[in-house]
């Protein structure tokens, strides 16, 4: 349950980024300034965590270690994320991209039997075998999905055929990308880490592919505007730190248990409420009308039925040290 409002808080903060990306889009500013921006501005954020803690000399051992599963996994959870997500901004608003965005909530449960796998003690000893899809979970997720649906209906009637293509298609990709890439990420990781050592060693390691971004960004349409620079540095601060931050906490403390885990995984659907009300205040959109609001009341019921599950499932959870939280690591 605990898992379950830490990833809640998190979903508030990430709205953050599809209101203010589709602002930036309105405004003129470049999808790549947008995605590469964030990043660069996370880094300095995490370089700092880790020096005052003392343990970014262990986040480097890692890397050294398995190099290449670092840069994959690292290019899959945060560049495969987070650059089509800011492209897609170009050709629709920001509740259609965070409503299709809701893919992830049953993504990230459905590529468990293809890239997961777990030691189970047999008659003949340990034997490796794929991990299961956790279904109960899935089917509320599938519940949560159909109300996020409901919701898209009151606008999607209004755009063209190719604005919807345009603006789903790359979400599709973030949305498998995301749980994709942090789960592969924890697996490496081995508990070895924890999640703010996580964060750092993929930001660093994505760092070359937003430099490459930005420098085509210069190229392509110069630098970016003081408006987009600053809009970009809220988007780092708010979803990057934060968001980022409270959903990787949320989902190291339940990583042994894919139900728990699927339930805090879908603690994002709440996000098409924050980017809703965001956007009706913000942006001037119309408000939600009948259809809409029943999908809201389904998402509810589909959260509160996994915080049910949750709860009903649980166990002491695993805790993650906070930010000045000695650990094992050496200094940077």
């Amino acid at each position: 349950m605990r898992e379950i409002v830490i990833g809640f808080f998190a979903s508030m903060f990430f709205a953050v980024t599809f209101i203010l990306n589709r602002s930036m889009e309105l405004s003129g500013g470049s999808w790549m300034w947008s995605s590469s921006l964030r990043f660069m501005f996370m880094f300095p954020f995490f370089l700092l965590i880790v020096f005052f803690r003392r343990n970014g000399k262990q986040v480097l051992q890692e890397i050294k270690k398995q190099p290449l599963p670092w840069i994959l996994w690292s290019f899959v959870g945060f560049v495969m994320f987070y650059a089509p997500l800011t492209y897609a901004a170009s050709f629709g608003p920001g509740w259609l991209i965070a409503g299709t965005w809701q893919i992830t909530i049953i993504a990230g449960a459905l590529l468990v039997p293809f890239f997961f796998t777990e030691k189970v003690k047999t008659a003949k000893g340990m034997k490796i075998i794929r991990k299961k899809t956790p279904k109960k979970s899935l089917a509320i997720s599938l519940l949560i999905l159909a109300g996020v649906l409901l919701i898209q209906l009151q606008h999607a009637s209004s755009l063209p055929l190719q604005t919807l293509i345009a603006g789903i298609l790359p979400v599709l990709v973030a949305a498998c990308a995301y749980p994709l890439g942090n789960r592969k990420m924890m697996e490496i990781s081995g508990g070895r880490l924890d999640t703010f050592q996580r964060i750092f060693g993929m930001t660093l390691v994505s760092l070359p592919f937003w430099l490459l971004l930005s420098f085509i960004a210069f190229i392509d349409s110069g630098a970016p505007s003081t408006d987009q620079v600053v809009q970009t540095f809220i988007v780092a601060v708010f979803s990057g730190v934060i968001a980022t931050t409270l959903f990787f906490v949320a989902t190291d403390r339940v990583k042994n248990h894919q139900g728990k885990l699927a339930a805090v995984e879908a603690t994002q659907s709440t996000q098409v409420l924050f980017v809703l009300a965001g956007e009706v205040f913000l942006l001037s959109s119309s408000l939600p009308n009948g259809l809409a609001i029943s999908g809201l009341f389904i998402i509810m019921l589909g959260m509160l039925l996994h915080s049910y599950l949750s709860k009903k499932n649980s166990s002491p959870p695993q805790r993650t040290p906070f930010l000045f939280h000695k650990s094992k690591g050496e200094k940077l």
